[in-house]
């Protein structure tokens, strides 16, 4: 860590002094405020980057925990429904049971991905979407007849 703080001080400060040799050449005190206030810059640079690394990790870690959470909670609400399905015939806790492995077998979903389908969505029917209704124009309206008065 200690060896990137340095180069980057030291390019920092290079940089600058490039810089300033266009104007023209500078004393001893303005290359020595040049390093010193380089070296400043790279240890606050160095801390943001890894203050930013303890972010990502942090982050990592809620990602995971919280796919966990989900996983157990899917498994959970599959054997659930297997319990019921047993009691209500056996046909389906066979099909239930099949799924079972496969919510335990899925992997954690990778941080910053889509959310993995829930294996019990897959047990449910899917529903289908009502056709959006559709305005029809009304019916013309009869002119009224004229009728001819008679005073």
């Amino acid at each position: 860590m200690k060896a990137k703080k340095k180069s980057l001080a030291t390019d920092i400060a290079s940089s600058i002094e490039t810089k300033l040799t266009e104007i023209g050449d500078q004393s001893k005190k303005v290359k020595k405020a040049i390093e010193k206030s380089a070296t400043k810059l790279a240890d606050r640079i160095s801390k943001l980057f890894k203050k930013e690394e303890e972010k990502k990790k942090k982050q990592l870690a809620k990602a995971k925990k919280k796919a966990d959470v989900k996983s157990k909670k899917a498994a959970k609400k599959v054997k659930k429904t297997a319990v019921k399905a047993g009691e209500n015939g056996q046909a389906t806790v066979a099909k239930v049971e099949k799924e079972v492995p496969q919510a335990k077998a899925t992997p954690a979903p990778k941080p910053k991905s889509a959310p993995a389908a829930k294996p019990a969505a897959a047990a449910k029917p899917a529903a289908t979407p009502k056709p959006a209704a559709t305005r029809k124009a009304p019916a013309p309206k009869p002119e009224p007849e004229a009728t001819p008065s008679e005073s």
